[in-house]
């Protein structure tokens, strides 16, 4: 085998070796044929800069802002429209109109049109992601139909409060400003531990101190209590005359929720005792039957009543002789 010639880089696994003896090429002829690995050929080469480096350099905010201005006038509505569209969906929080103007420069007047644009484009049962007003500013959310397979992916649990957080966050949403006291006063039992965990959860938070006596901590809710809820603001809070104005199928839905629990031992088991429906039942007509007497009592005192003031109010004649009145 001829040595001198040159040809493709071999690798190691390229070169014969005579098996059950030594190599016939030399160390310096296998360098030659295989040059240097490929793990060292760039162990010496300096690294490229590849990066703009824009150290020390300050940016005129002002004027980029400026030009951004200028290049937001010249948009078509269906531009503008996209342009608010990847804003907030890039935002990690609800944007206001005026900040969605901060960061595109255009007018607001253009961007609540586009709001207006977008609010029927990703509408609740249309788009998997829905646009909603909330906490003041404005938001990309994902379908509420969706959500256990979006939940099932994030591998993520429901958030869900307990009986004892809704009602405490109840009253404060209610009634805040208020106190600690007022809220156990309300409930009738302590509330620091579910205070403290609605705190935590950045659901309610410190507004100051009452000017009184003490000076009670005041506690009302934040802006993550309307994220949480998908609310616009506290106004948007479900008032008691809307719940009784909810339909039957509704309002069955709300009281299944807020139902407590059967306190009494063995409802189970008398409910399911066959002699307990006919017992239920025999006793509701002696109700019914006690009832009815008790409106044929109530009929007939109103007409001895009525026969007694007849009696009553009837003047008295006066009293005369068989040849007449009696003279003077």
């Amino acid at each position: 085998m001829t040595t001198g010639r040159k040809g493709p880089r071999a690798s190691d696994e390229d070169v014969p070796v005579a098996s059950g003896g030594p190599s016939p090429f030399s160390e310096e002829e296998l360098a030659a044929v295989t040059g240097p690995g490929l793990a060292d050929e760039l162990d010496e080469v300096e690294a490229a800069a590849i990066e703009e480096d824009q150290d020390g350099v300050t940016p005129d905010l002002e004027t980029s802002f400026e030009k951004l201005v200028s290049k937001s006038r010249k948009l078509s509505q269906d531009r503008i429209r996209t342009v608010v569209e990847s804003v907030l969906f890039v935002a990690e929080r609800p944007l206001s109109v005026d900040e969605l103007w901060q960061a595109t420069g255009i007018e607001r007047e253009l961007i609540a049109e586009a709001l207006n644009q977008l609010s029927g484009i990703h509408r609740d049962g249309i788009s998997g992601i829905v646009l909603y007003e909330v906490a003041g500013g404005w938001q990309f959310r994902t379908d509420p139909h969706s959500g256990e397979y979006v939940r099932r992916y994030l591998r993520v649990k429901p958030q869900r409060l307990t009986r004892a957080a809704v009602e405490t966050l109840a009253i404060i949403a209610y009634r805040q400003p208020v106190t600690r006291p007022e809220l156990e006063d309300i409930r009738g039992v302590d509330c620091g531990a579910v205070l403290k965990a609605l705190i935590d959860r950045k659901l309610v938070k410190i507004l100051g101190k009452r000017e009184e006596v003490g000076r009670p901590i005041l506690y009302g809710t934040t802006r993550e209590f309307l994220e949480f809820f998908a609310l616009k603001d506290l106004s948007a809070l479900p008032t008691l005359r809307e719940f009784h104005e909810l339909t039957q199928e509704h309002r069955e839905i709300v009281e299944k929720e807020v139902r407590p629990a059967p306190a009494a031992a063995g409802t189970v088991e008398a409910l399911s005792d066959p002699g307990f429906t006919k017992r239920m039942e025999k006793n509701a007509a002696a109700s019914e039957a006690a009832l009815e007497d008790l409106e044929h009592a109530i009929e007939a005192a109103e007409r001895t009543q009525k026969a007694s003031s007849s009696v009553l109010d009837t003047p008295p004649k006066p009293e005369t002789g068989a040849e007449g009145p009696k003279p003077e």
